[in-house]
């Protein structure tokens, strides 16, 4: 076989597998990686999910670049309460975000002092052991980029422990929505988005709010005012499924035994 012919061969056989990973990619799954602490305490920074593709249908947010190929949603479903999404920010579409699904179009929603109101009814929440992690090198890293005073939000969260290491206690709570969907909520402190009015969900959007009621730009918020407002259904580009990997940031790219003590192993396989 002549060097030409096995140059072919090679790009040929190139240029299939990156269709193949395409459509894996486009269609079933993709992943993401957790950029900041808006979805505590379910999701850290440094968790890798794998977002499952087909529960909403697909749209052009669905593929990579979001290519202008057709109008609206195609096999489209909605989101059910509680399902944890990643969308394409209907600010800077170039940008995907997480958030939990909390109203569906036609629901009212409304928080008054930290509690959320759906159709009028609170949603039950119950106070749960306190949050404690470990500061971790990439909350350093986000405390930084933040300009923030305290990789824990705030100094009065952080505490050392007796071996001199230094951990986050934030104030923890069990939300149960409607329909039985139950998960973890922190509350820091009084804020503005902890009483709002009353937002209808329009017909096409959900309205999604972050775990770390604190510190999430979502649906309490306008796009003007940095958040995001009710979030188009067509912006939806899959719902989470599990964790394949976790990482504290600590990890230096020079040192190869550093990749695995960075690793939070006791993260991986977690699912949604």
């Amino acid at each position: 076989m002549s060097q030409k012919s096995e140059t072919r061969d090679l790009l040929t056989f190139l240029l299939k597998l990156a269709l193949v990973v395409l459509l894996i990619r486009s269609l079933l799954v993709a992943p993401f990686n957790i950029p900041s602490e808006s979805m505590q305490p379910r999701l850290l920074i440094g968790d890798y999910l794998l977002v499952s593709k087909w529960p909403y249908g697909y749209s052009r947010y669905s593929f990579p670049f979001h290519p202008d190929l057709f109008e609206g949603r195609i096999m489209g479903s909605d989101p059910e309460r509680g399902d944890v999404v990643v969308f394409a920010s209907p600010r800077n579409p170039r940008e995907d975000w997480i958030k939990r699904v909390i109203g569906l179009p036609g629901d009212t929603v409304q928080v008054r002092e930290g509690t959320v109101y759906l159709n009028g009814q609170p949603v039950p929440r119950r106070r749960v052991d306190d949050l404690v992690i470990p500061v971790t090198a990439n909350m350093t890293s986000a405390a930084r980029n933040e300009r923030a005073l305290s990789p824990c939000f705030r100094s009065d969260f952080e505490f050392t422990d007796p071996k001199g290491e230094a951990f986050c206690r934030y104030p923890r709570f069990r939300e149960t929505l409607p329909n039985g969907k139950s998960y973890e909520v922190l509350d820091l402190i009084d804020s503005a988005a902890d009483n709002t009015g009353v937002y209808v969900v329009p017909e096409d959007h959900v309205f999604v709010m972050g775990d770390n009621r604190d510190r999430s730009a979502d649906s309490r918020i306008p796009q003007e005012e940095g958040g995001v407002g009710a979030l188009p259904i067509d912006h939806l580009i899959g719902r989470a499924m599990v964790s394949f990997f976790s990482t504290d940031g600590s990890a230096n790219l020079l040192l190869p035994w550093t990749w695995l003590t960075a690793a939070r192993a006791e993260r991986i396989g977690e699912g949604f």
